[in-house]
């Protein structure tokens, strides 16, 4: 499986993976995975030393926070989308992985001064009327400049790391191979589709590295709230802006961590809080595009009560019919309706053959029946949702990634407004959105709409019914019908079963070519005619190729 890795960089960085997982105790993930193999046959050795004693301590989930934080960028940013995977792994799990970090120690300003050089067109330092070379923050994949334009406007300069997407390209290759041997050898865990997962992430993450597309997103979401004054979006200057740059106005607020600065600029906490949940809801809600990394390094508090937003690398989007399945279930929580409940997670959970709908129904129905009678505001939104995502966890199931990046978007708003305010209502605030959104889908003019569309597909399906019945009964009459199915495993074991033909095959050709040379070497004439002497000797040598060609392919397949 390992084998096709193309580059000596890959198996580099193959065995900086290998090392960290044996430091933190995860040995016999590098023996199930293959990793060990692959690098001893590509003549790299893997030190088993012993854990260090103090980290077989930590817990589990410890171990692999800090593993992930060793491994670098990209397994930093894997581990925060795992994070939002709440119907996926445990609150222990999501609550350890959260804390993962991306503050790390900055590259100096020399080193990445001729990337600025070649983005910007001219010397950085000319540019601009001024450029503080410290950078005031750096993370994974970029670090932040504070810079003056000639006008005195304040800006920030967002720079990617030099080199960075080399070796995130080489992590996600790694990972690839990672993700086909799990749901292979793994059939427990199939059912969370890693690679399918992974896809997801890889075009996540690049989109991520790409600047430019991170400013189109602030940019549309700008567009979205324009003409209100509670949201403020950072200006983009997109003369200087480009992949691996992005330079973009400065937020003068508070940071959403220092509520002691919110307190001494008398800003009132619970308008704060009401204001935030409102902007996130209506994004999610009615634009169907949102922030999905809300935390309070991303969040600022502006004079007047408005809320800064920066960071948009991490967008989600939500189809319109999933923003009316998203009100129904969020609606059916907060009305207490457990079949819309139960009807909203089948949907999502697809054709899953797997699914016990009738255990599903009365796994929802205790759950629902436990906040009978409770007053709307004292209900727990983001521990809501928690416990459906456990629900689901609980019958093997698991949310589309869309979904989970919603839900973890919820579960962070409300936690942060309840930093601000002990008492803060999720559910009071994101009735009224939920009650806009149900009258919005089922208003004439979108039933119109819809029956429009309905109408239309039905009328195409009419028209191409005739033609394409006439196909397949002619196929069929013809012999020509045929029902493909593609068994994976059999797959596998066909593609086995083909290099071991070839093995053997190439064995027989080899044992021919030697008993062939000897006949021709001692036959009549054969010793001393100088053609018959060559001809057995290059026999000998074509077995001698032959055999050393099939050891090799022997011990490289490990077999």
């Amino acid at each position: 499986m390992w084998e096709t890795l193309g580059t000596v960089r890959d198996l580099g960085r193959l065995q900086d993976i290998a090392r960290v997982l044996v430091r933190y105790g995860f040995g016999d993930l590098v023996r199930r995975f293959g990793l060990a193999g692959a690098l001893e046959r590509a003549g790299r050795l893997v030190h088993w030393q012993a854990v260090e004693e103090g980290l077989l301590q930590l817990e589990v989930p410890e171990r692999v926070r800090a593993a992930l934080q060793d491994l670098g960028p990209t397994f930093v940013k894997l581990g925060q989308v795992l994070a939002t995977r709440v119907d996926m792994l445990p609150p222990r799990w999501v609550e350890e992985l959260s804390e993962l970090q991306n503050a790390v120690p900055p590259v100096d300003f020399e080193r990445i001064r001729p990337q600025l050089a070649e983005d910007l067109g001219a010397d950085p330092d000319h540019v601009f009327a001024s450029l503080e070379h410290a950078p005031m923050a750096a993370a994974s994949l970029a670090q932040a400049h504070r810079a003056t334009l000639a006008d005195g406007t304040p800006v920030v300069l967002k720079v990617r790391r030099p080199g960075i997407r080399d070796l995130v390209e080489a992590d996600l290759r790694l990972l690839a191979h990672l993700a086909t041997i799990v749901e292979k050898q793994m059939p427990e865990l199939r059912r969370f589709h890693p690679a399918a997962t992974l896809r997801e992430f890889a075009a996540s993450l690049r989109r991520e590295l790409d600047f430019a597309a991170e400013c189109r997103s602030a940019e549309r979401i700008a567009r979205n709230f324009e003409g209100r004054d509670d949201i403020v979006v950072p200006k983009v200057y997109w003369q200087w802006t480009c992949e691996r740059l992005n330079v973009q106005e400065m937020l003068e607020g508070v940071p959403g961590r220092d509520l002691a600065a919110v307190d001494a600029l008398g800003l009132d906490r619970r308008a704060l809080a009401r204001t935030g949940a409102g902007l996130v809801l209506k994004m999610v809600l009615e634009d169907g595009f949102f922030h999905a990394d809300p935390h309070p390094g991303n969040i600022f508090y502006m004079p007047g009560g408005a809320i800064g937003v920066i960071d948009f690398g991490m967008v989600g989007h939500v189809s319109e019919q999933r923003r009316f399945e998203i009100v129904r279930l969020l609606h059916g929580l907060v009305a207490q309706d457990a079949s819309a409940v139960s009807e909203v997670l089948v949907d999502w959970t697809g054709d899953n053959p797997d699914i016990d709908e009738g255990g599903l129904q009365e796994s929802v129905d205790r759950f629902v029946d436990q906040y009978r009678g409770v007053p709307l505001k004292d209900l727990r939104m983001g521990r809501m949702l928690g416990d459906v995502a456990a629900i689901l966890r609980g019958h093997g199931l698991t949310l589309p990634p869309d979904l989970a990046l919603m839900v973890k978007t919820f579960l962070t708003l409300e936690g942060m407004g309840r930093q601000l305010d002990p008492d803060f209502d999720m559910a009071s605030a994101a009735r009224p959105f939920l009650e806009r959104a149900m009258l919005r889908r089922y208003a004439p003019s979108v039933l119109a709409r819809r029956g429009r569309r309905a109408l239309s597909g039905l009328l195409d399906l009419a028209r191409d019914m005739p033609q394409d019945l006439h196909r397949l009964l002619r196929a069929a009459r013809r012999g020509k019908l045929r029902v493909h199915v593609d068994v994976d495993s059999l797959k596998g074991f066909g593609d086995q079963i083909d290099r071991a033909v070839s093995r053997l095959t190439f064995g027989v050709v080899t044992a021919a070519l030697i008993v062939g040379s000897s006949i021709v070497l001692n036959s009549a004439g054969g010793v001393s005619s100088t053609g018959l002497r060559v001809l057995g000797v290059v026999g000998f040598v074509g077995a001698a190729l032959g055999g050393l060609y099939i050891l090799f392919s022997t011990w490289r397949g490990g077999r």
